[in-house]
Protein backbone atom coordinates (compact mmCIF):
# COMPACT_ATOMS: atom_id res chain seq x y z
CA UNK A 1 0.00 0.00 0.00
CA UNK A 2 1.30 3.67 -0.78
CA UNK A 3 -0.30 4.99 2.35
CA UNK A 4 1.25 5.03 6.15
CA UNK A 5 -0.59 5.74 9.31
CA UNK A 6 1.06 8.25 11.50
CA UNK A 7 -0.42 7.18 14.30
CA UNK A 8 -3.32 4.54 15.38
CA UNK A 9 -7.04 6.00 16.05
CA UNK A 10 -6.44 7.73 19.43
CA UNK A 11 -8.54 7.46 22.36
CA UNK A 12 -11.49 10.01 22.12
CA UNK A 13 -10.67 13.61 23.81
CA UNK A 14 -12.97 15.50 26.19
CA UNK A 15 -15.98 15.80 23.19
CA UNK A 16 -15.42 12.30 22.68
CA UNK A 17 -13.85 12.94 18.96
CA UNK A 18 -11.34 10.48 18.07
CA UNK A 19 -8.13 11.00 15.27
CA UNK A 20 -6.87 8.79 12.63
CA UNK A 21 -4.38 10.44 10.43
CA UNK A 22 -2.20 8.43 7.59
CA UNK A 23 -0.37 9.69 4.30
CA UNK A 24 -2.53 8.54 1.22
CA UNK A 25 -3.11 10.05 -2.57
CA UNK A 26 0.00 11.89 -2.42
CA UNK A 27 -1.32 14.26 0.66
CA UNK A 28 -1.75 14.38 4.11
CA UNK A 29 -5.21 12.93 5.82
CA UNK A 30 -7.05 13.59 8.59
CA UNK A 31 -10.30 11.72 10.32
CA UNK A 32 -12.27 13.10 13.07
CA UNK A 33 -14.62 11.31 14.10
CA UNK A 34 -17.27 10.90 17.36
CA UNK A 35 -17.86 7.05 18.22
CA UNK A 36 -18.05 6.17 21.82
CA UNK A 37 -17.60 2.04 20.67
CA UNK A 38 -13.46 1.38 20.82
CA UNK A 39 -14.36 -1.27 18.90
CA UNK A 40 -16.75 -0.11 16.31
CA UNK A 41 -14.69 2.71 15.86
CA UNK A 42 -11.44 0.62 15.22
CA UNK A 43 -13.55 -1.52 12.41
CA UNK A 44 -14.22 2.01 10.61
CA UNK A 45 -10.87 2.81 10.87
CA UNK A 46 -9.71 -0.26 9.24
CA UNK A 47 -12.51 -0.51 6.79
CA UNK A 48 -11.30 3.32 5.67
CA UNK A 49 -7.80 2.82 5.27
CA UNK A 50 -8.64 -0.68 3.43
CA UNK A 51 -10.71 1.27 1.14
CA UNK A 52 -7.77 3.73 0.33
CA UNK A 53 -5.61 1.17 -0.20
CA UNK A 54 -7.34 -0.49 -2.39
CA UNK A 55 -8.06 2.89 -4.34
CA UNK A 56 -4.72 3.89 -4.94
CA UNK A 57 -3.90 0.33 -5.94
CA UNK A 58 -5.94 0.30 -8.97
CA UNK A 59 -6.25 3.89 -9.96
CA UNK A 60 -2.73 5.77 -8.91
CA UNK A 61 -0.58 6.32 -12.40
CA UNK A 62 2.67 6.33 -9.55
CA UNK A 63 1.75 2.43 -9.17
CA UNK A 64 3.32 0.62 -12.16
CA UNK A 65 0.69 -2.38 -11.54
CA UNK A 66 -2.08 -0.08 -11.27
CA UNK A 67 -5.10 -0.64 -13.41
CA UNK A 68 -4.79 2.95 -14.79
CA UNK A 69 -1.03 2.66 -15.45
CA UNK A 70 -1.85 -0.61 -17.59
CA UNK A 71 -4.03 1.03 -19.58
CA UNK A 72 -1.36 3.87 -20.25
CA UNK A 73 1.27 1.48 -21.01
CA UNK A 74 -1.28 0.27 -23.93
CA UNK A 75 -1.73 3.54 -25.30
CA UNK A 76 -1.42 3.51 -29.15
CA UNK A 77 -1.16 -0.37 -28.73
CA UNK A 78 -4.89 -1.75 -27.77
CA UNK A 79 -7.62 -2.16 -25.71
CA UNK A 80 -7.18 -2.94 -22.01
CA UNK A 81 -10.05 -4.17 -20.55
CA UNK A 82 -11.98 -2.81 -17.24
CA UNK A 83 -13.84 -3.26 -14.27
CA UNK A 84 -17.23 -2.15 -12.95
CA UNK A 85 -15.14 0.71 -10.85
CA UNK A 86 -12.92 1.81 -13.65
CA UNK A 87 -16.15 2.24 -15.81
CA UNK A 88 -17.19 4.13 -13.13
CA UNK A 89 -14.53 6.50 -12.99
CA UNK A 90 -14.41 6.55 -16.55
CA UNK A 91 -18.00 8.43 -16.53
CA UNK A 92 -17.29 10.58 -13.94
CA UNK A 93 -14.53 11.73 -16.00
CA UNK A 94 -16.49 12.29 -18.95
CA UNK A 95 -19.33 13.95 -16.65
CA UNK A 96 -16.97 16.65 -15.16
CA UNK A 97 -15.08 16.97 -18.91
CA UNK A 98 -18.40 18.00 -20.29
CA UNK A 99 -19.63 20.09 -17.14
CA UNK A 100 -16.37 22.48 -17.24
CA UNK A 101 -16.22 22.86 -20.67
CA UNK A 102 -13.22 21.03 -21.11
CA UNK A 103 -10.94 22.42 -17.86
CA UNK A 104 -11.01 19.46 -16.24
CA UNK A 105 -9.41 17.01 -18.25
CA UNK A 106 -8.56 13.86 -17.32
CA UNK A 107 -6.05 12.91 -20.44
CA UNK A 108 -3.46 15.59 -19.26
CA UNK A 109 -0.63 13.41 -18.42
CA UNK A 110 1.86 14.57 -21.26
CA UNK A 111 1.01 17.51 -19.58
CA UNK A 112 2.06 17.29 -16.57
CA UNK A 113 5.13 15.11 -17.55
CA UNK A 114 6.39 17.99 -19.32
CA UNK A 115 5.64 20.23 -16.63
CA UNK A 116 7.88 18.23 -13.85
CA UNK A 117 7.84 19.80 -10.55
CA UNK A 118 10.98 18.71 -9.68
CA UNK A 119 12.46 20.27 -12.69
CA UNK A 120 10.73 23.40 -14.00
CA UNK A 121 11.86 25.87 -11.59
CA UNK A 122 14.94 25.82 -13.24
CA UNK A 123 14.47 25.51 -16.84
CA UNK A 124 10.54 26.13 -18.39
CA UNK A 125 9.86 23.46 -21.27
CA UNK A 126 9.71 25.07 -24.47
CA UNK A 127 6.96 25.73 -26.05
CA UNK A 128 7.42 23.23 -28.69
CA UNK A 129 7.03 20.64 -25.77
CA UNK A 130 4.44 21.78 -24.38
CA UNK A 131 2.67 22.24 -28.23
CA UNK A 132 3.61 18.25 -28.37
CA UNK A 133 1.91 17.39 -25.14
CA UNK A 134 -1.53 19.36 -25.88
CA UNK A 135 -1.54 17.56 -29.24
CA UNK A 136 -1.74 14.32 -27.08
CA UNK A 137 -4.36 15.44 -25.28
CA UNK A 138 -8.27 16.16 -25.30
CA UNK A 139 -11.24 13.68 -23.86
CA UNK A 140 -12.54 13.33 -26.81
CA UNK A 141 -9.54 10.98 -28.20
CA UNK A 142 -10.37 8.71 -25.42
CA UNK A 143 -12.05 5.91 -27.16
CA UNK A 144 -14.51 3.08 -25.45
CA UNK A 145 -16.75 0.38 -25.28
CA UNK A 146 -18.38 -1.77 -23.09
CA UNK A 147 -15.48 -3.18 -20.44
CA UNK A 148 -12.54 -1.92 -22.05
CA UNK A 149 -11.17 1.29 -23.07
CA UNK A 150 -8.18 2.69 -25.91
CA UNK A 151 -6.15 5.54 -25.72
CA UNK A 152 -5.20 5.89 -29.41
CA UNK A 153 -1.68 7.77 -29.55
CA UNK A 154 1.53 6.52 -28.50
CA UNK A 155 1.92 9.40 -25.46
CA UNK A 156 -1.24 9.43 -24.09
CA UNK A 157 -1.84 9.15 -20.27
CA UNK A 158 -5.11 9.23 -18.02
CA UNK A 159 -4.28 10.74 -14.80
CA UNK A 160 -7.47 11.15 -12.03
CA UNK A 161 -5.48 13.54 -9.98
CA UNK A 162 -7.75 16.38 -10.67
CA UNK A 163 -10.56 14.28 -8.79
CA UNK A 164 -9.57 11.25 -7.16
CA UNK A 165 -9.06 12.36 -3.85
CA UNK A 166 -12.67 13.78 -3.91
CA UNK A 167 -14.18 10.86 -4.83
CA UNK A 168 -12.36 9.36 -2.23
CA UNK A 169 -13.53 11.43 0.87
CA UNK A 170 -17.17 10.83 -0.54
CA UNK A 171 -16.53 6.88 -0.75
CA UNK A 172 -14.87 7.56 3.10
CA UNK A 173 -18.08 9.02 4.08
CA UNK A 174 -20.15 6.50 2.81
CA UNK A 175 -18.52 4.47 5.22
CA UNK A 176 -18.09 6.22 8.06
CA UNK A 177 -22.15 6.47 7.87
CA UNK A 178 -22.79 2.52 7.25
CA UNK A 179 -20.31 2.80 10.43
CA UNK A 180 -23.29 4.26 12.51
CA UNK A 181 -21.05 7.22 12.41
CA UNK A 182 -23.03 10.78 12.21
CA UNK A 183 -20.40 13.23 13.42
CA UNK A 184 -17.19 13.26 11.33
CA UNK A 185 -14.52 15.45 9.65
CA UNK A 186 -12.70 13.93 6.41
CA UNK A 187 -10.17 15.90 5.11
CA UNK A 188 -7.96 14.54 2.49
CA UNK A 189 -5.52 17.43 1.37
CA UNK A 190 -8.34 19.67 1.85
CA UNK A 191 -10.91 18.13 0.21
CA UNK A 192 -13.57 17.97 3.01
CA UNK A 193 -16.88 16.94 4.08
CA UNK A 194 -18.15 17.28 7.48
CA UNK A 195 -21.02 15.58 9.03
CA UNK A 196 -22.83 16.48 11.84
CA UNK A 197 -20.90 18.57 14.48
CA UNK A 198 -17.66 18.09 16.56
CA UNK A 199 -18.73 18.05 19.82
CA UNK A 200 -18.39 21.40 20.90
CA UNK A 201 -20.97 22.87 18.24
CA UNK A 202 -23.77 21.06 15.36
CA UNK A 203 -21.36 22.40 12.79
CA UNK A 204 -17.51 21.40 11.79
CA UNK A 205 -15.07 24.89 11.49
CA UNK A 206 -13.32 25.03 8.30
CA UNK A 207 -10.39 27.73 8.24
CA UNK A 208 -10.39 30.03 4.72
CA UNK A 209 -6.56 30.09 3.91
CA UNK A 210 -5.46 33.06 2.38
CA UNK A 211 -3.73 32.83 -0.72
CA UNK A 212 -2.01 36.35 -0.54
CA UNK A 213 -0.90 35.23 3.14
CA UNK A 214 -0.10 31.84 2.75
CA UNK A 215 -0.39 30.33 6.17
CA UNK A 216 -3.15 32.13 7.27
CA UNK A 217 -6.47 32.42 7.05
CA UNK A 218 -8.71 35.44 6.49
CA UNK A 219 -11.22 33.79 7.41
CA UNK A 220 -13.36 30.16 8.31
CA UNK A 221 -16.68 28.07 7.42
CA UNK A 222 -19.27 26.53 9.56
CA UNK A 223 -20.50 23.92 7.70
CA UNK A 224 -22.41 20.65 8.64
CA UNK A 225 -23.33 17.96 5.83
CA UNK A 226 -21.57 19.49 3.11
CA UNK A 227 -18.55 19.43 1.47
CA UNK A 228 -15.34 22.29 1.42
CA UNK A 229 -12.52 22.21 -1.29
CA UNK A 230 -10.02 24.82 -2.35
CA UNK A 231 -7.80 24.99 -4.74
CA UNK A 232 -4.82 27.73 -5.40
CA UNK A 233 -0.72 28.38 -6.35
CA UNK A 234 -0.34 30.13 -3.41
CA UNK A 235 2.32 27.16 -2.14
CA UNK A 236 3.35 25.53 -5.18
CA UNK A 237 4.76 28.19 -7.52
CA UNK A 238 7.94 29.39 -8.18
CA UNK A 239 9.58 32.98 -10.10
CA UNK A 240 11.84 32.66 -13.13
CA UNK A 241 13.37 35.26 -14.62
CA UNK A 242 10.79 37.91 -12.81
CA UNK A 243 7.59 35.53 -13.68
CA UNK A 244 5.53 33.67 -11.52
CA UNK A 245 4.57 30.12 -12.26
CA UNK A 246 2.13 28.08 -10.31
CA UNK A 247 0.95 24.17 -10.67
CA UNK A 248 -2.34 24.52 -11.31
CA UNK A 249 -2.47 24.26 -15.53
CA UNK A 250 -4.41 25.42 -18.46
CA UNK A 251 -5.84 22.28 -20.97
CA UNK A 252 -6.45 25.18 -23.00
CA UNK A 253 -3.02 26.66 -23.56
CA UNK A 254 -0.71 23.96 -21.72
CA UNK A 255 0.53 26.61 -19.27
CA UNK A 256 0.35 27.38 -15.80
CA UNK A 257 -2.71 29.43 -14.43
CA UNK A 258 -1.74 33.32 -14.90
CA UNK A 259 -5.24 35.24 -14.29
CA UNK A 260 -4.43 36.65 -11.43
CA UNK A 261 -6.28 33.94 -9.20
CA UNK A 262 -5.04 33.01 -5.76
CA UNK A 263 -7.25 31.02 -4.02
CA UNK A 264 -10.93 29.27 -4.72
CA UNK A 265 -12.79 27.90 -1.81
CA UNK A 266 -16.53 26.17 -2.85
CA UNK A 267 -19.05 24.77 -0.63
CA UNK A 268 -21.30 22.03 -2.34
CA UNK A 269 -23.26 19.28 -1.13
CA UNK A 270 -20.16 16.14 -2.39
CA UNK A 271 -16.59 16.46 -2.40
CA UNK A 272 -16.47 15.87 -5.86
CA UNK A 273 -18.73 18.75 -6.67
CA UNK A 274 -16.91 21.40 -4.55
CA UNK A 275 -13.33 19.82 -5.69
CA UNK A 276 -14.48 20.25 -9.78
CA UNK A 277 -15.73 23.80 -9.41
CA UNK A 278 -12.93 25.02 -7.53
CA UNK A 279 -10.42 24.11 -10.16
CA UNK A 280 -12.97 25.51 -12.78
CA UNK A 281 -12.97 28.82 -11.24
CA UNK A 282 -9.78 29.00 -10.56
CA UNK A 283 -8.43 28.13 -14.37
CA UNK A 284 -11.77 30.33 -15.97
CA UNK A 285 -11.34 33.14 -13.48
CA UNK A 286 -13.22 34.73 -11.22
CA UNK A 287 -15.85 36.20 -13.48
CA UNK A 288 -15.92 33.34 -16.30
CA UNK A 289 -15.63 30.74 -13.69
CA UNK A 290 -18.30 32.32 -10.76
CA UNK A 291 -20.72 32.06 -14.24
CA UNK A 292 -19.89 28.34 -14.73
CA UNK A 293 -20.07 27.79 -11.48
CA UNK A 294 -23.52 29.36 -10.98
CA UNK A 295 -25.19 26.93 -13.29
CA UNK A 296 -24.60 24.23 -10.70
CA UNK A 297 -26.94 23.80 -7.89
CA UNK A 298 -25.99 23.98 -4.23
CA UNK A 299 -22.50 25.35 -5.29
CA UNK A 300 -21.25 28.28 -3.65
CA UNK A 301 -17.92 30.04 -4.61
CA UNK A 302 -15.16 32.55 -2.94
CA UNK A 303 -12.78 33.72 -5.95
CA UNK A 304 -9.85 35.65 -3.99
CA UNK A 305 -7.39 37.61 -6.46
CA UNK A 306 -4.24 39.34 -6.17
CA UNK A 307 -6.30 42.17 -5.78
CA UNK A 308 -9.86 41.10 -3.94
CA UNK A 309 -11.83 38.70 -2.91
CA UNK A 310 -15.13 37.95 -4.66
CA UNK A 311 -18.01 35.16 -4.63
CA UNK A 312 -21.57 33.93 -5.44
CA UNK A 313 -24.20 35.73 -2.96
CA UNK A 314 -24.86 32.91 -0.67
CA UNK A 315 -21.57 31.86 0.22
CA UNK A 316 -21.65 34.26 3.20
CA UNK A 317 -24.13 32.23 4.86
CA UNK A 318 -21.24 29.94 6.22
CA UNK A 319 -19.15 32.86 7.23
CA UNK A 320 -17.36 32.97 10.88
CA UNK A 321 -14.20 35.28 11.94
CA UNK A 322 -10.95 34.15 11.80
CA UNK A 323 -9.80 32.39 14.79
Amino acid sequence: MDFTTTQPVLPADDLGVRRLEFNALGTTCLIKFIMPDERRALEFAAAALGWIGKFEAKFSRFRPDSLVSRINAAAGRGWVKTDTEMEELLDIAESLFARTNGILDPTMLPLLSVWNWKIVHAKLPTRGEVNAALDLTGWGKVQRRSGAVFLPQAGMGLDFGGFGKEFAVDSLVKIARLSGIKDAIIDLGRDIYAMGGNGAHPFWHIGIEDGNKPGKCWGGLAVRDLAVSASGDYARYFTLEGVRYGHILDPRTGWPVANGMRAVTVVANSCLEAGIYSTAVFVLGCREGLHLASLARGVEVCAQGEHGIDGSRNFGKWLVQAA
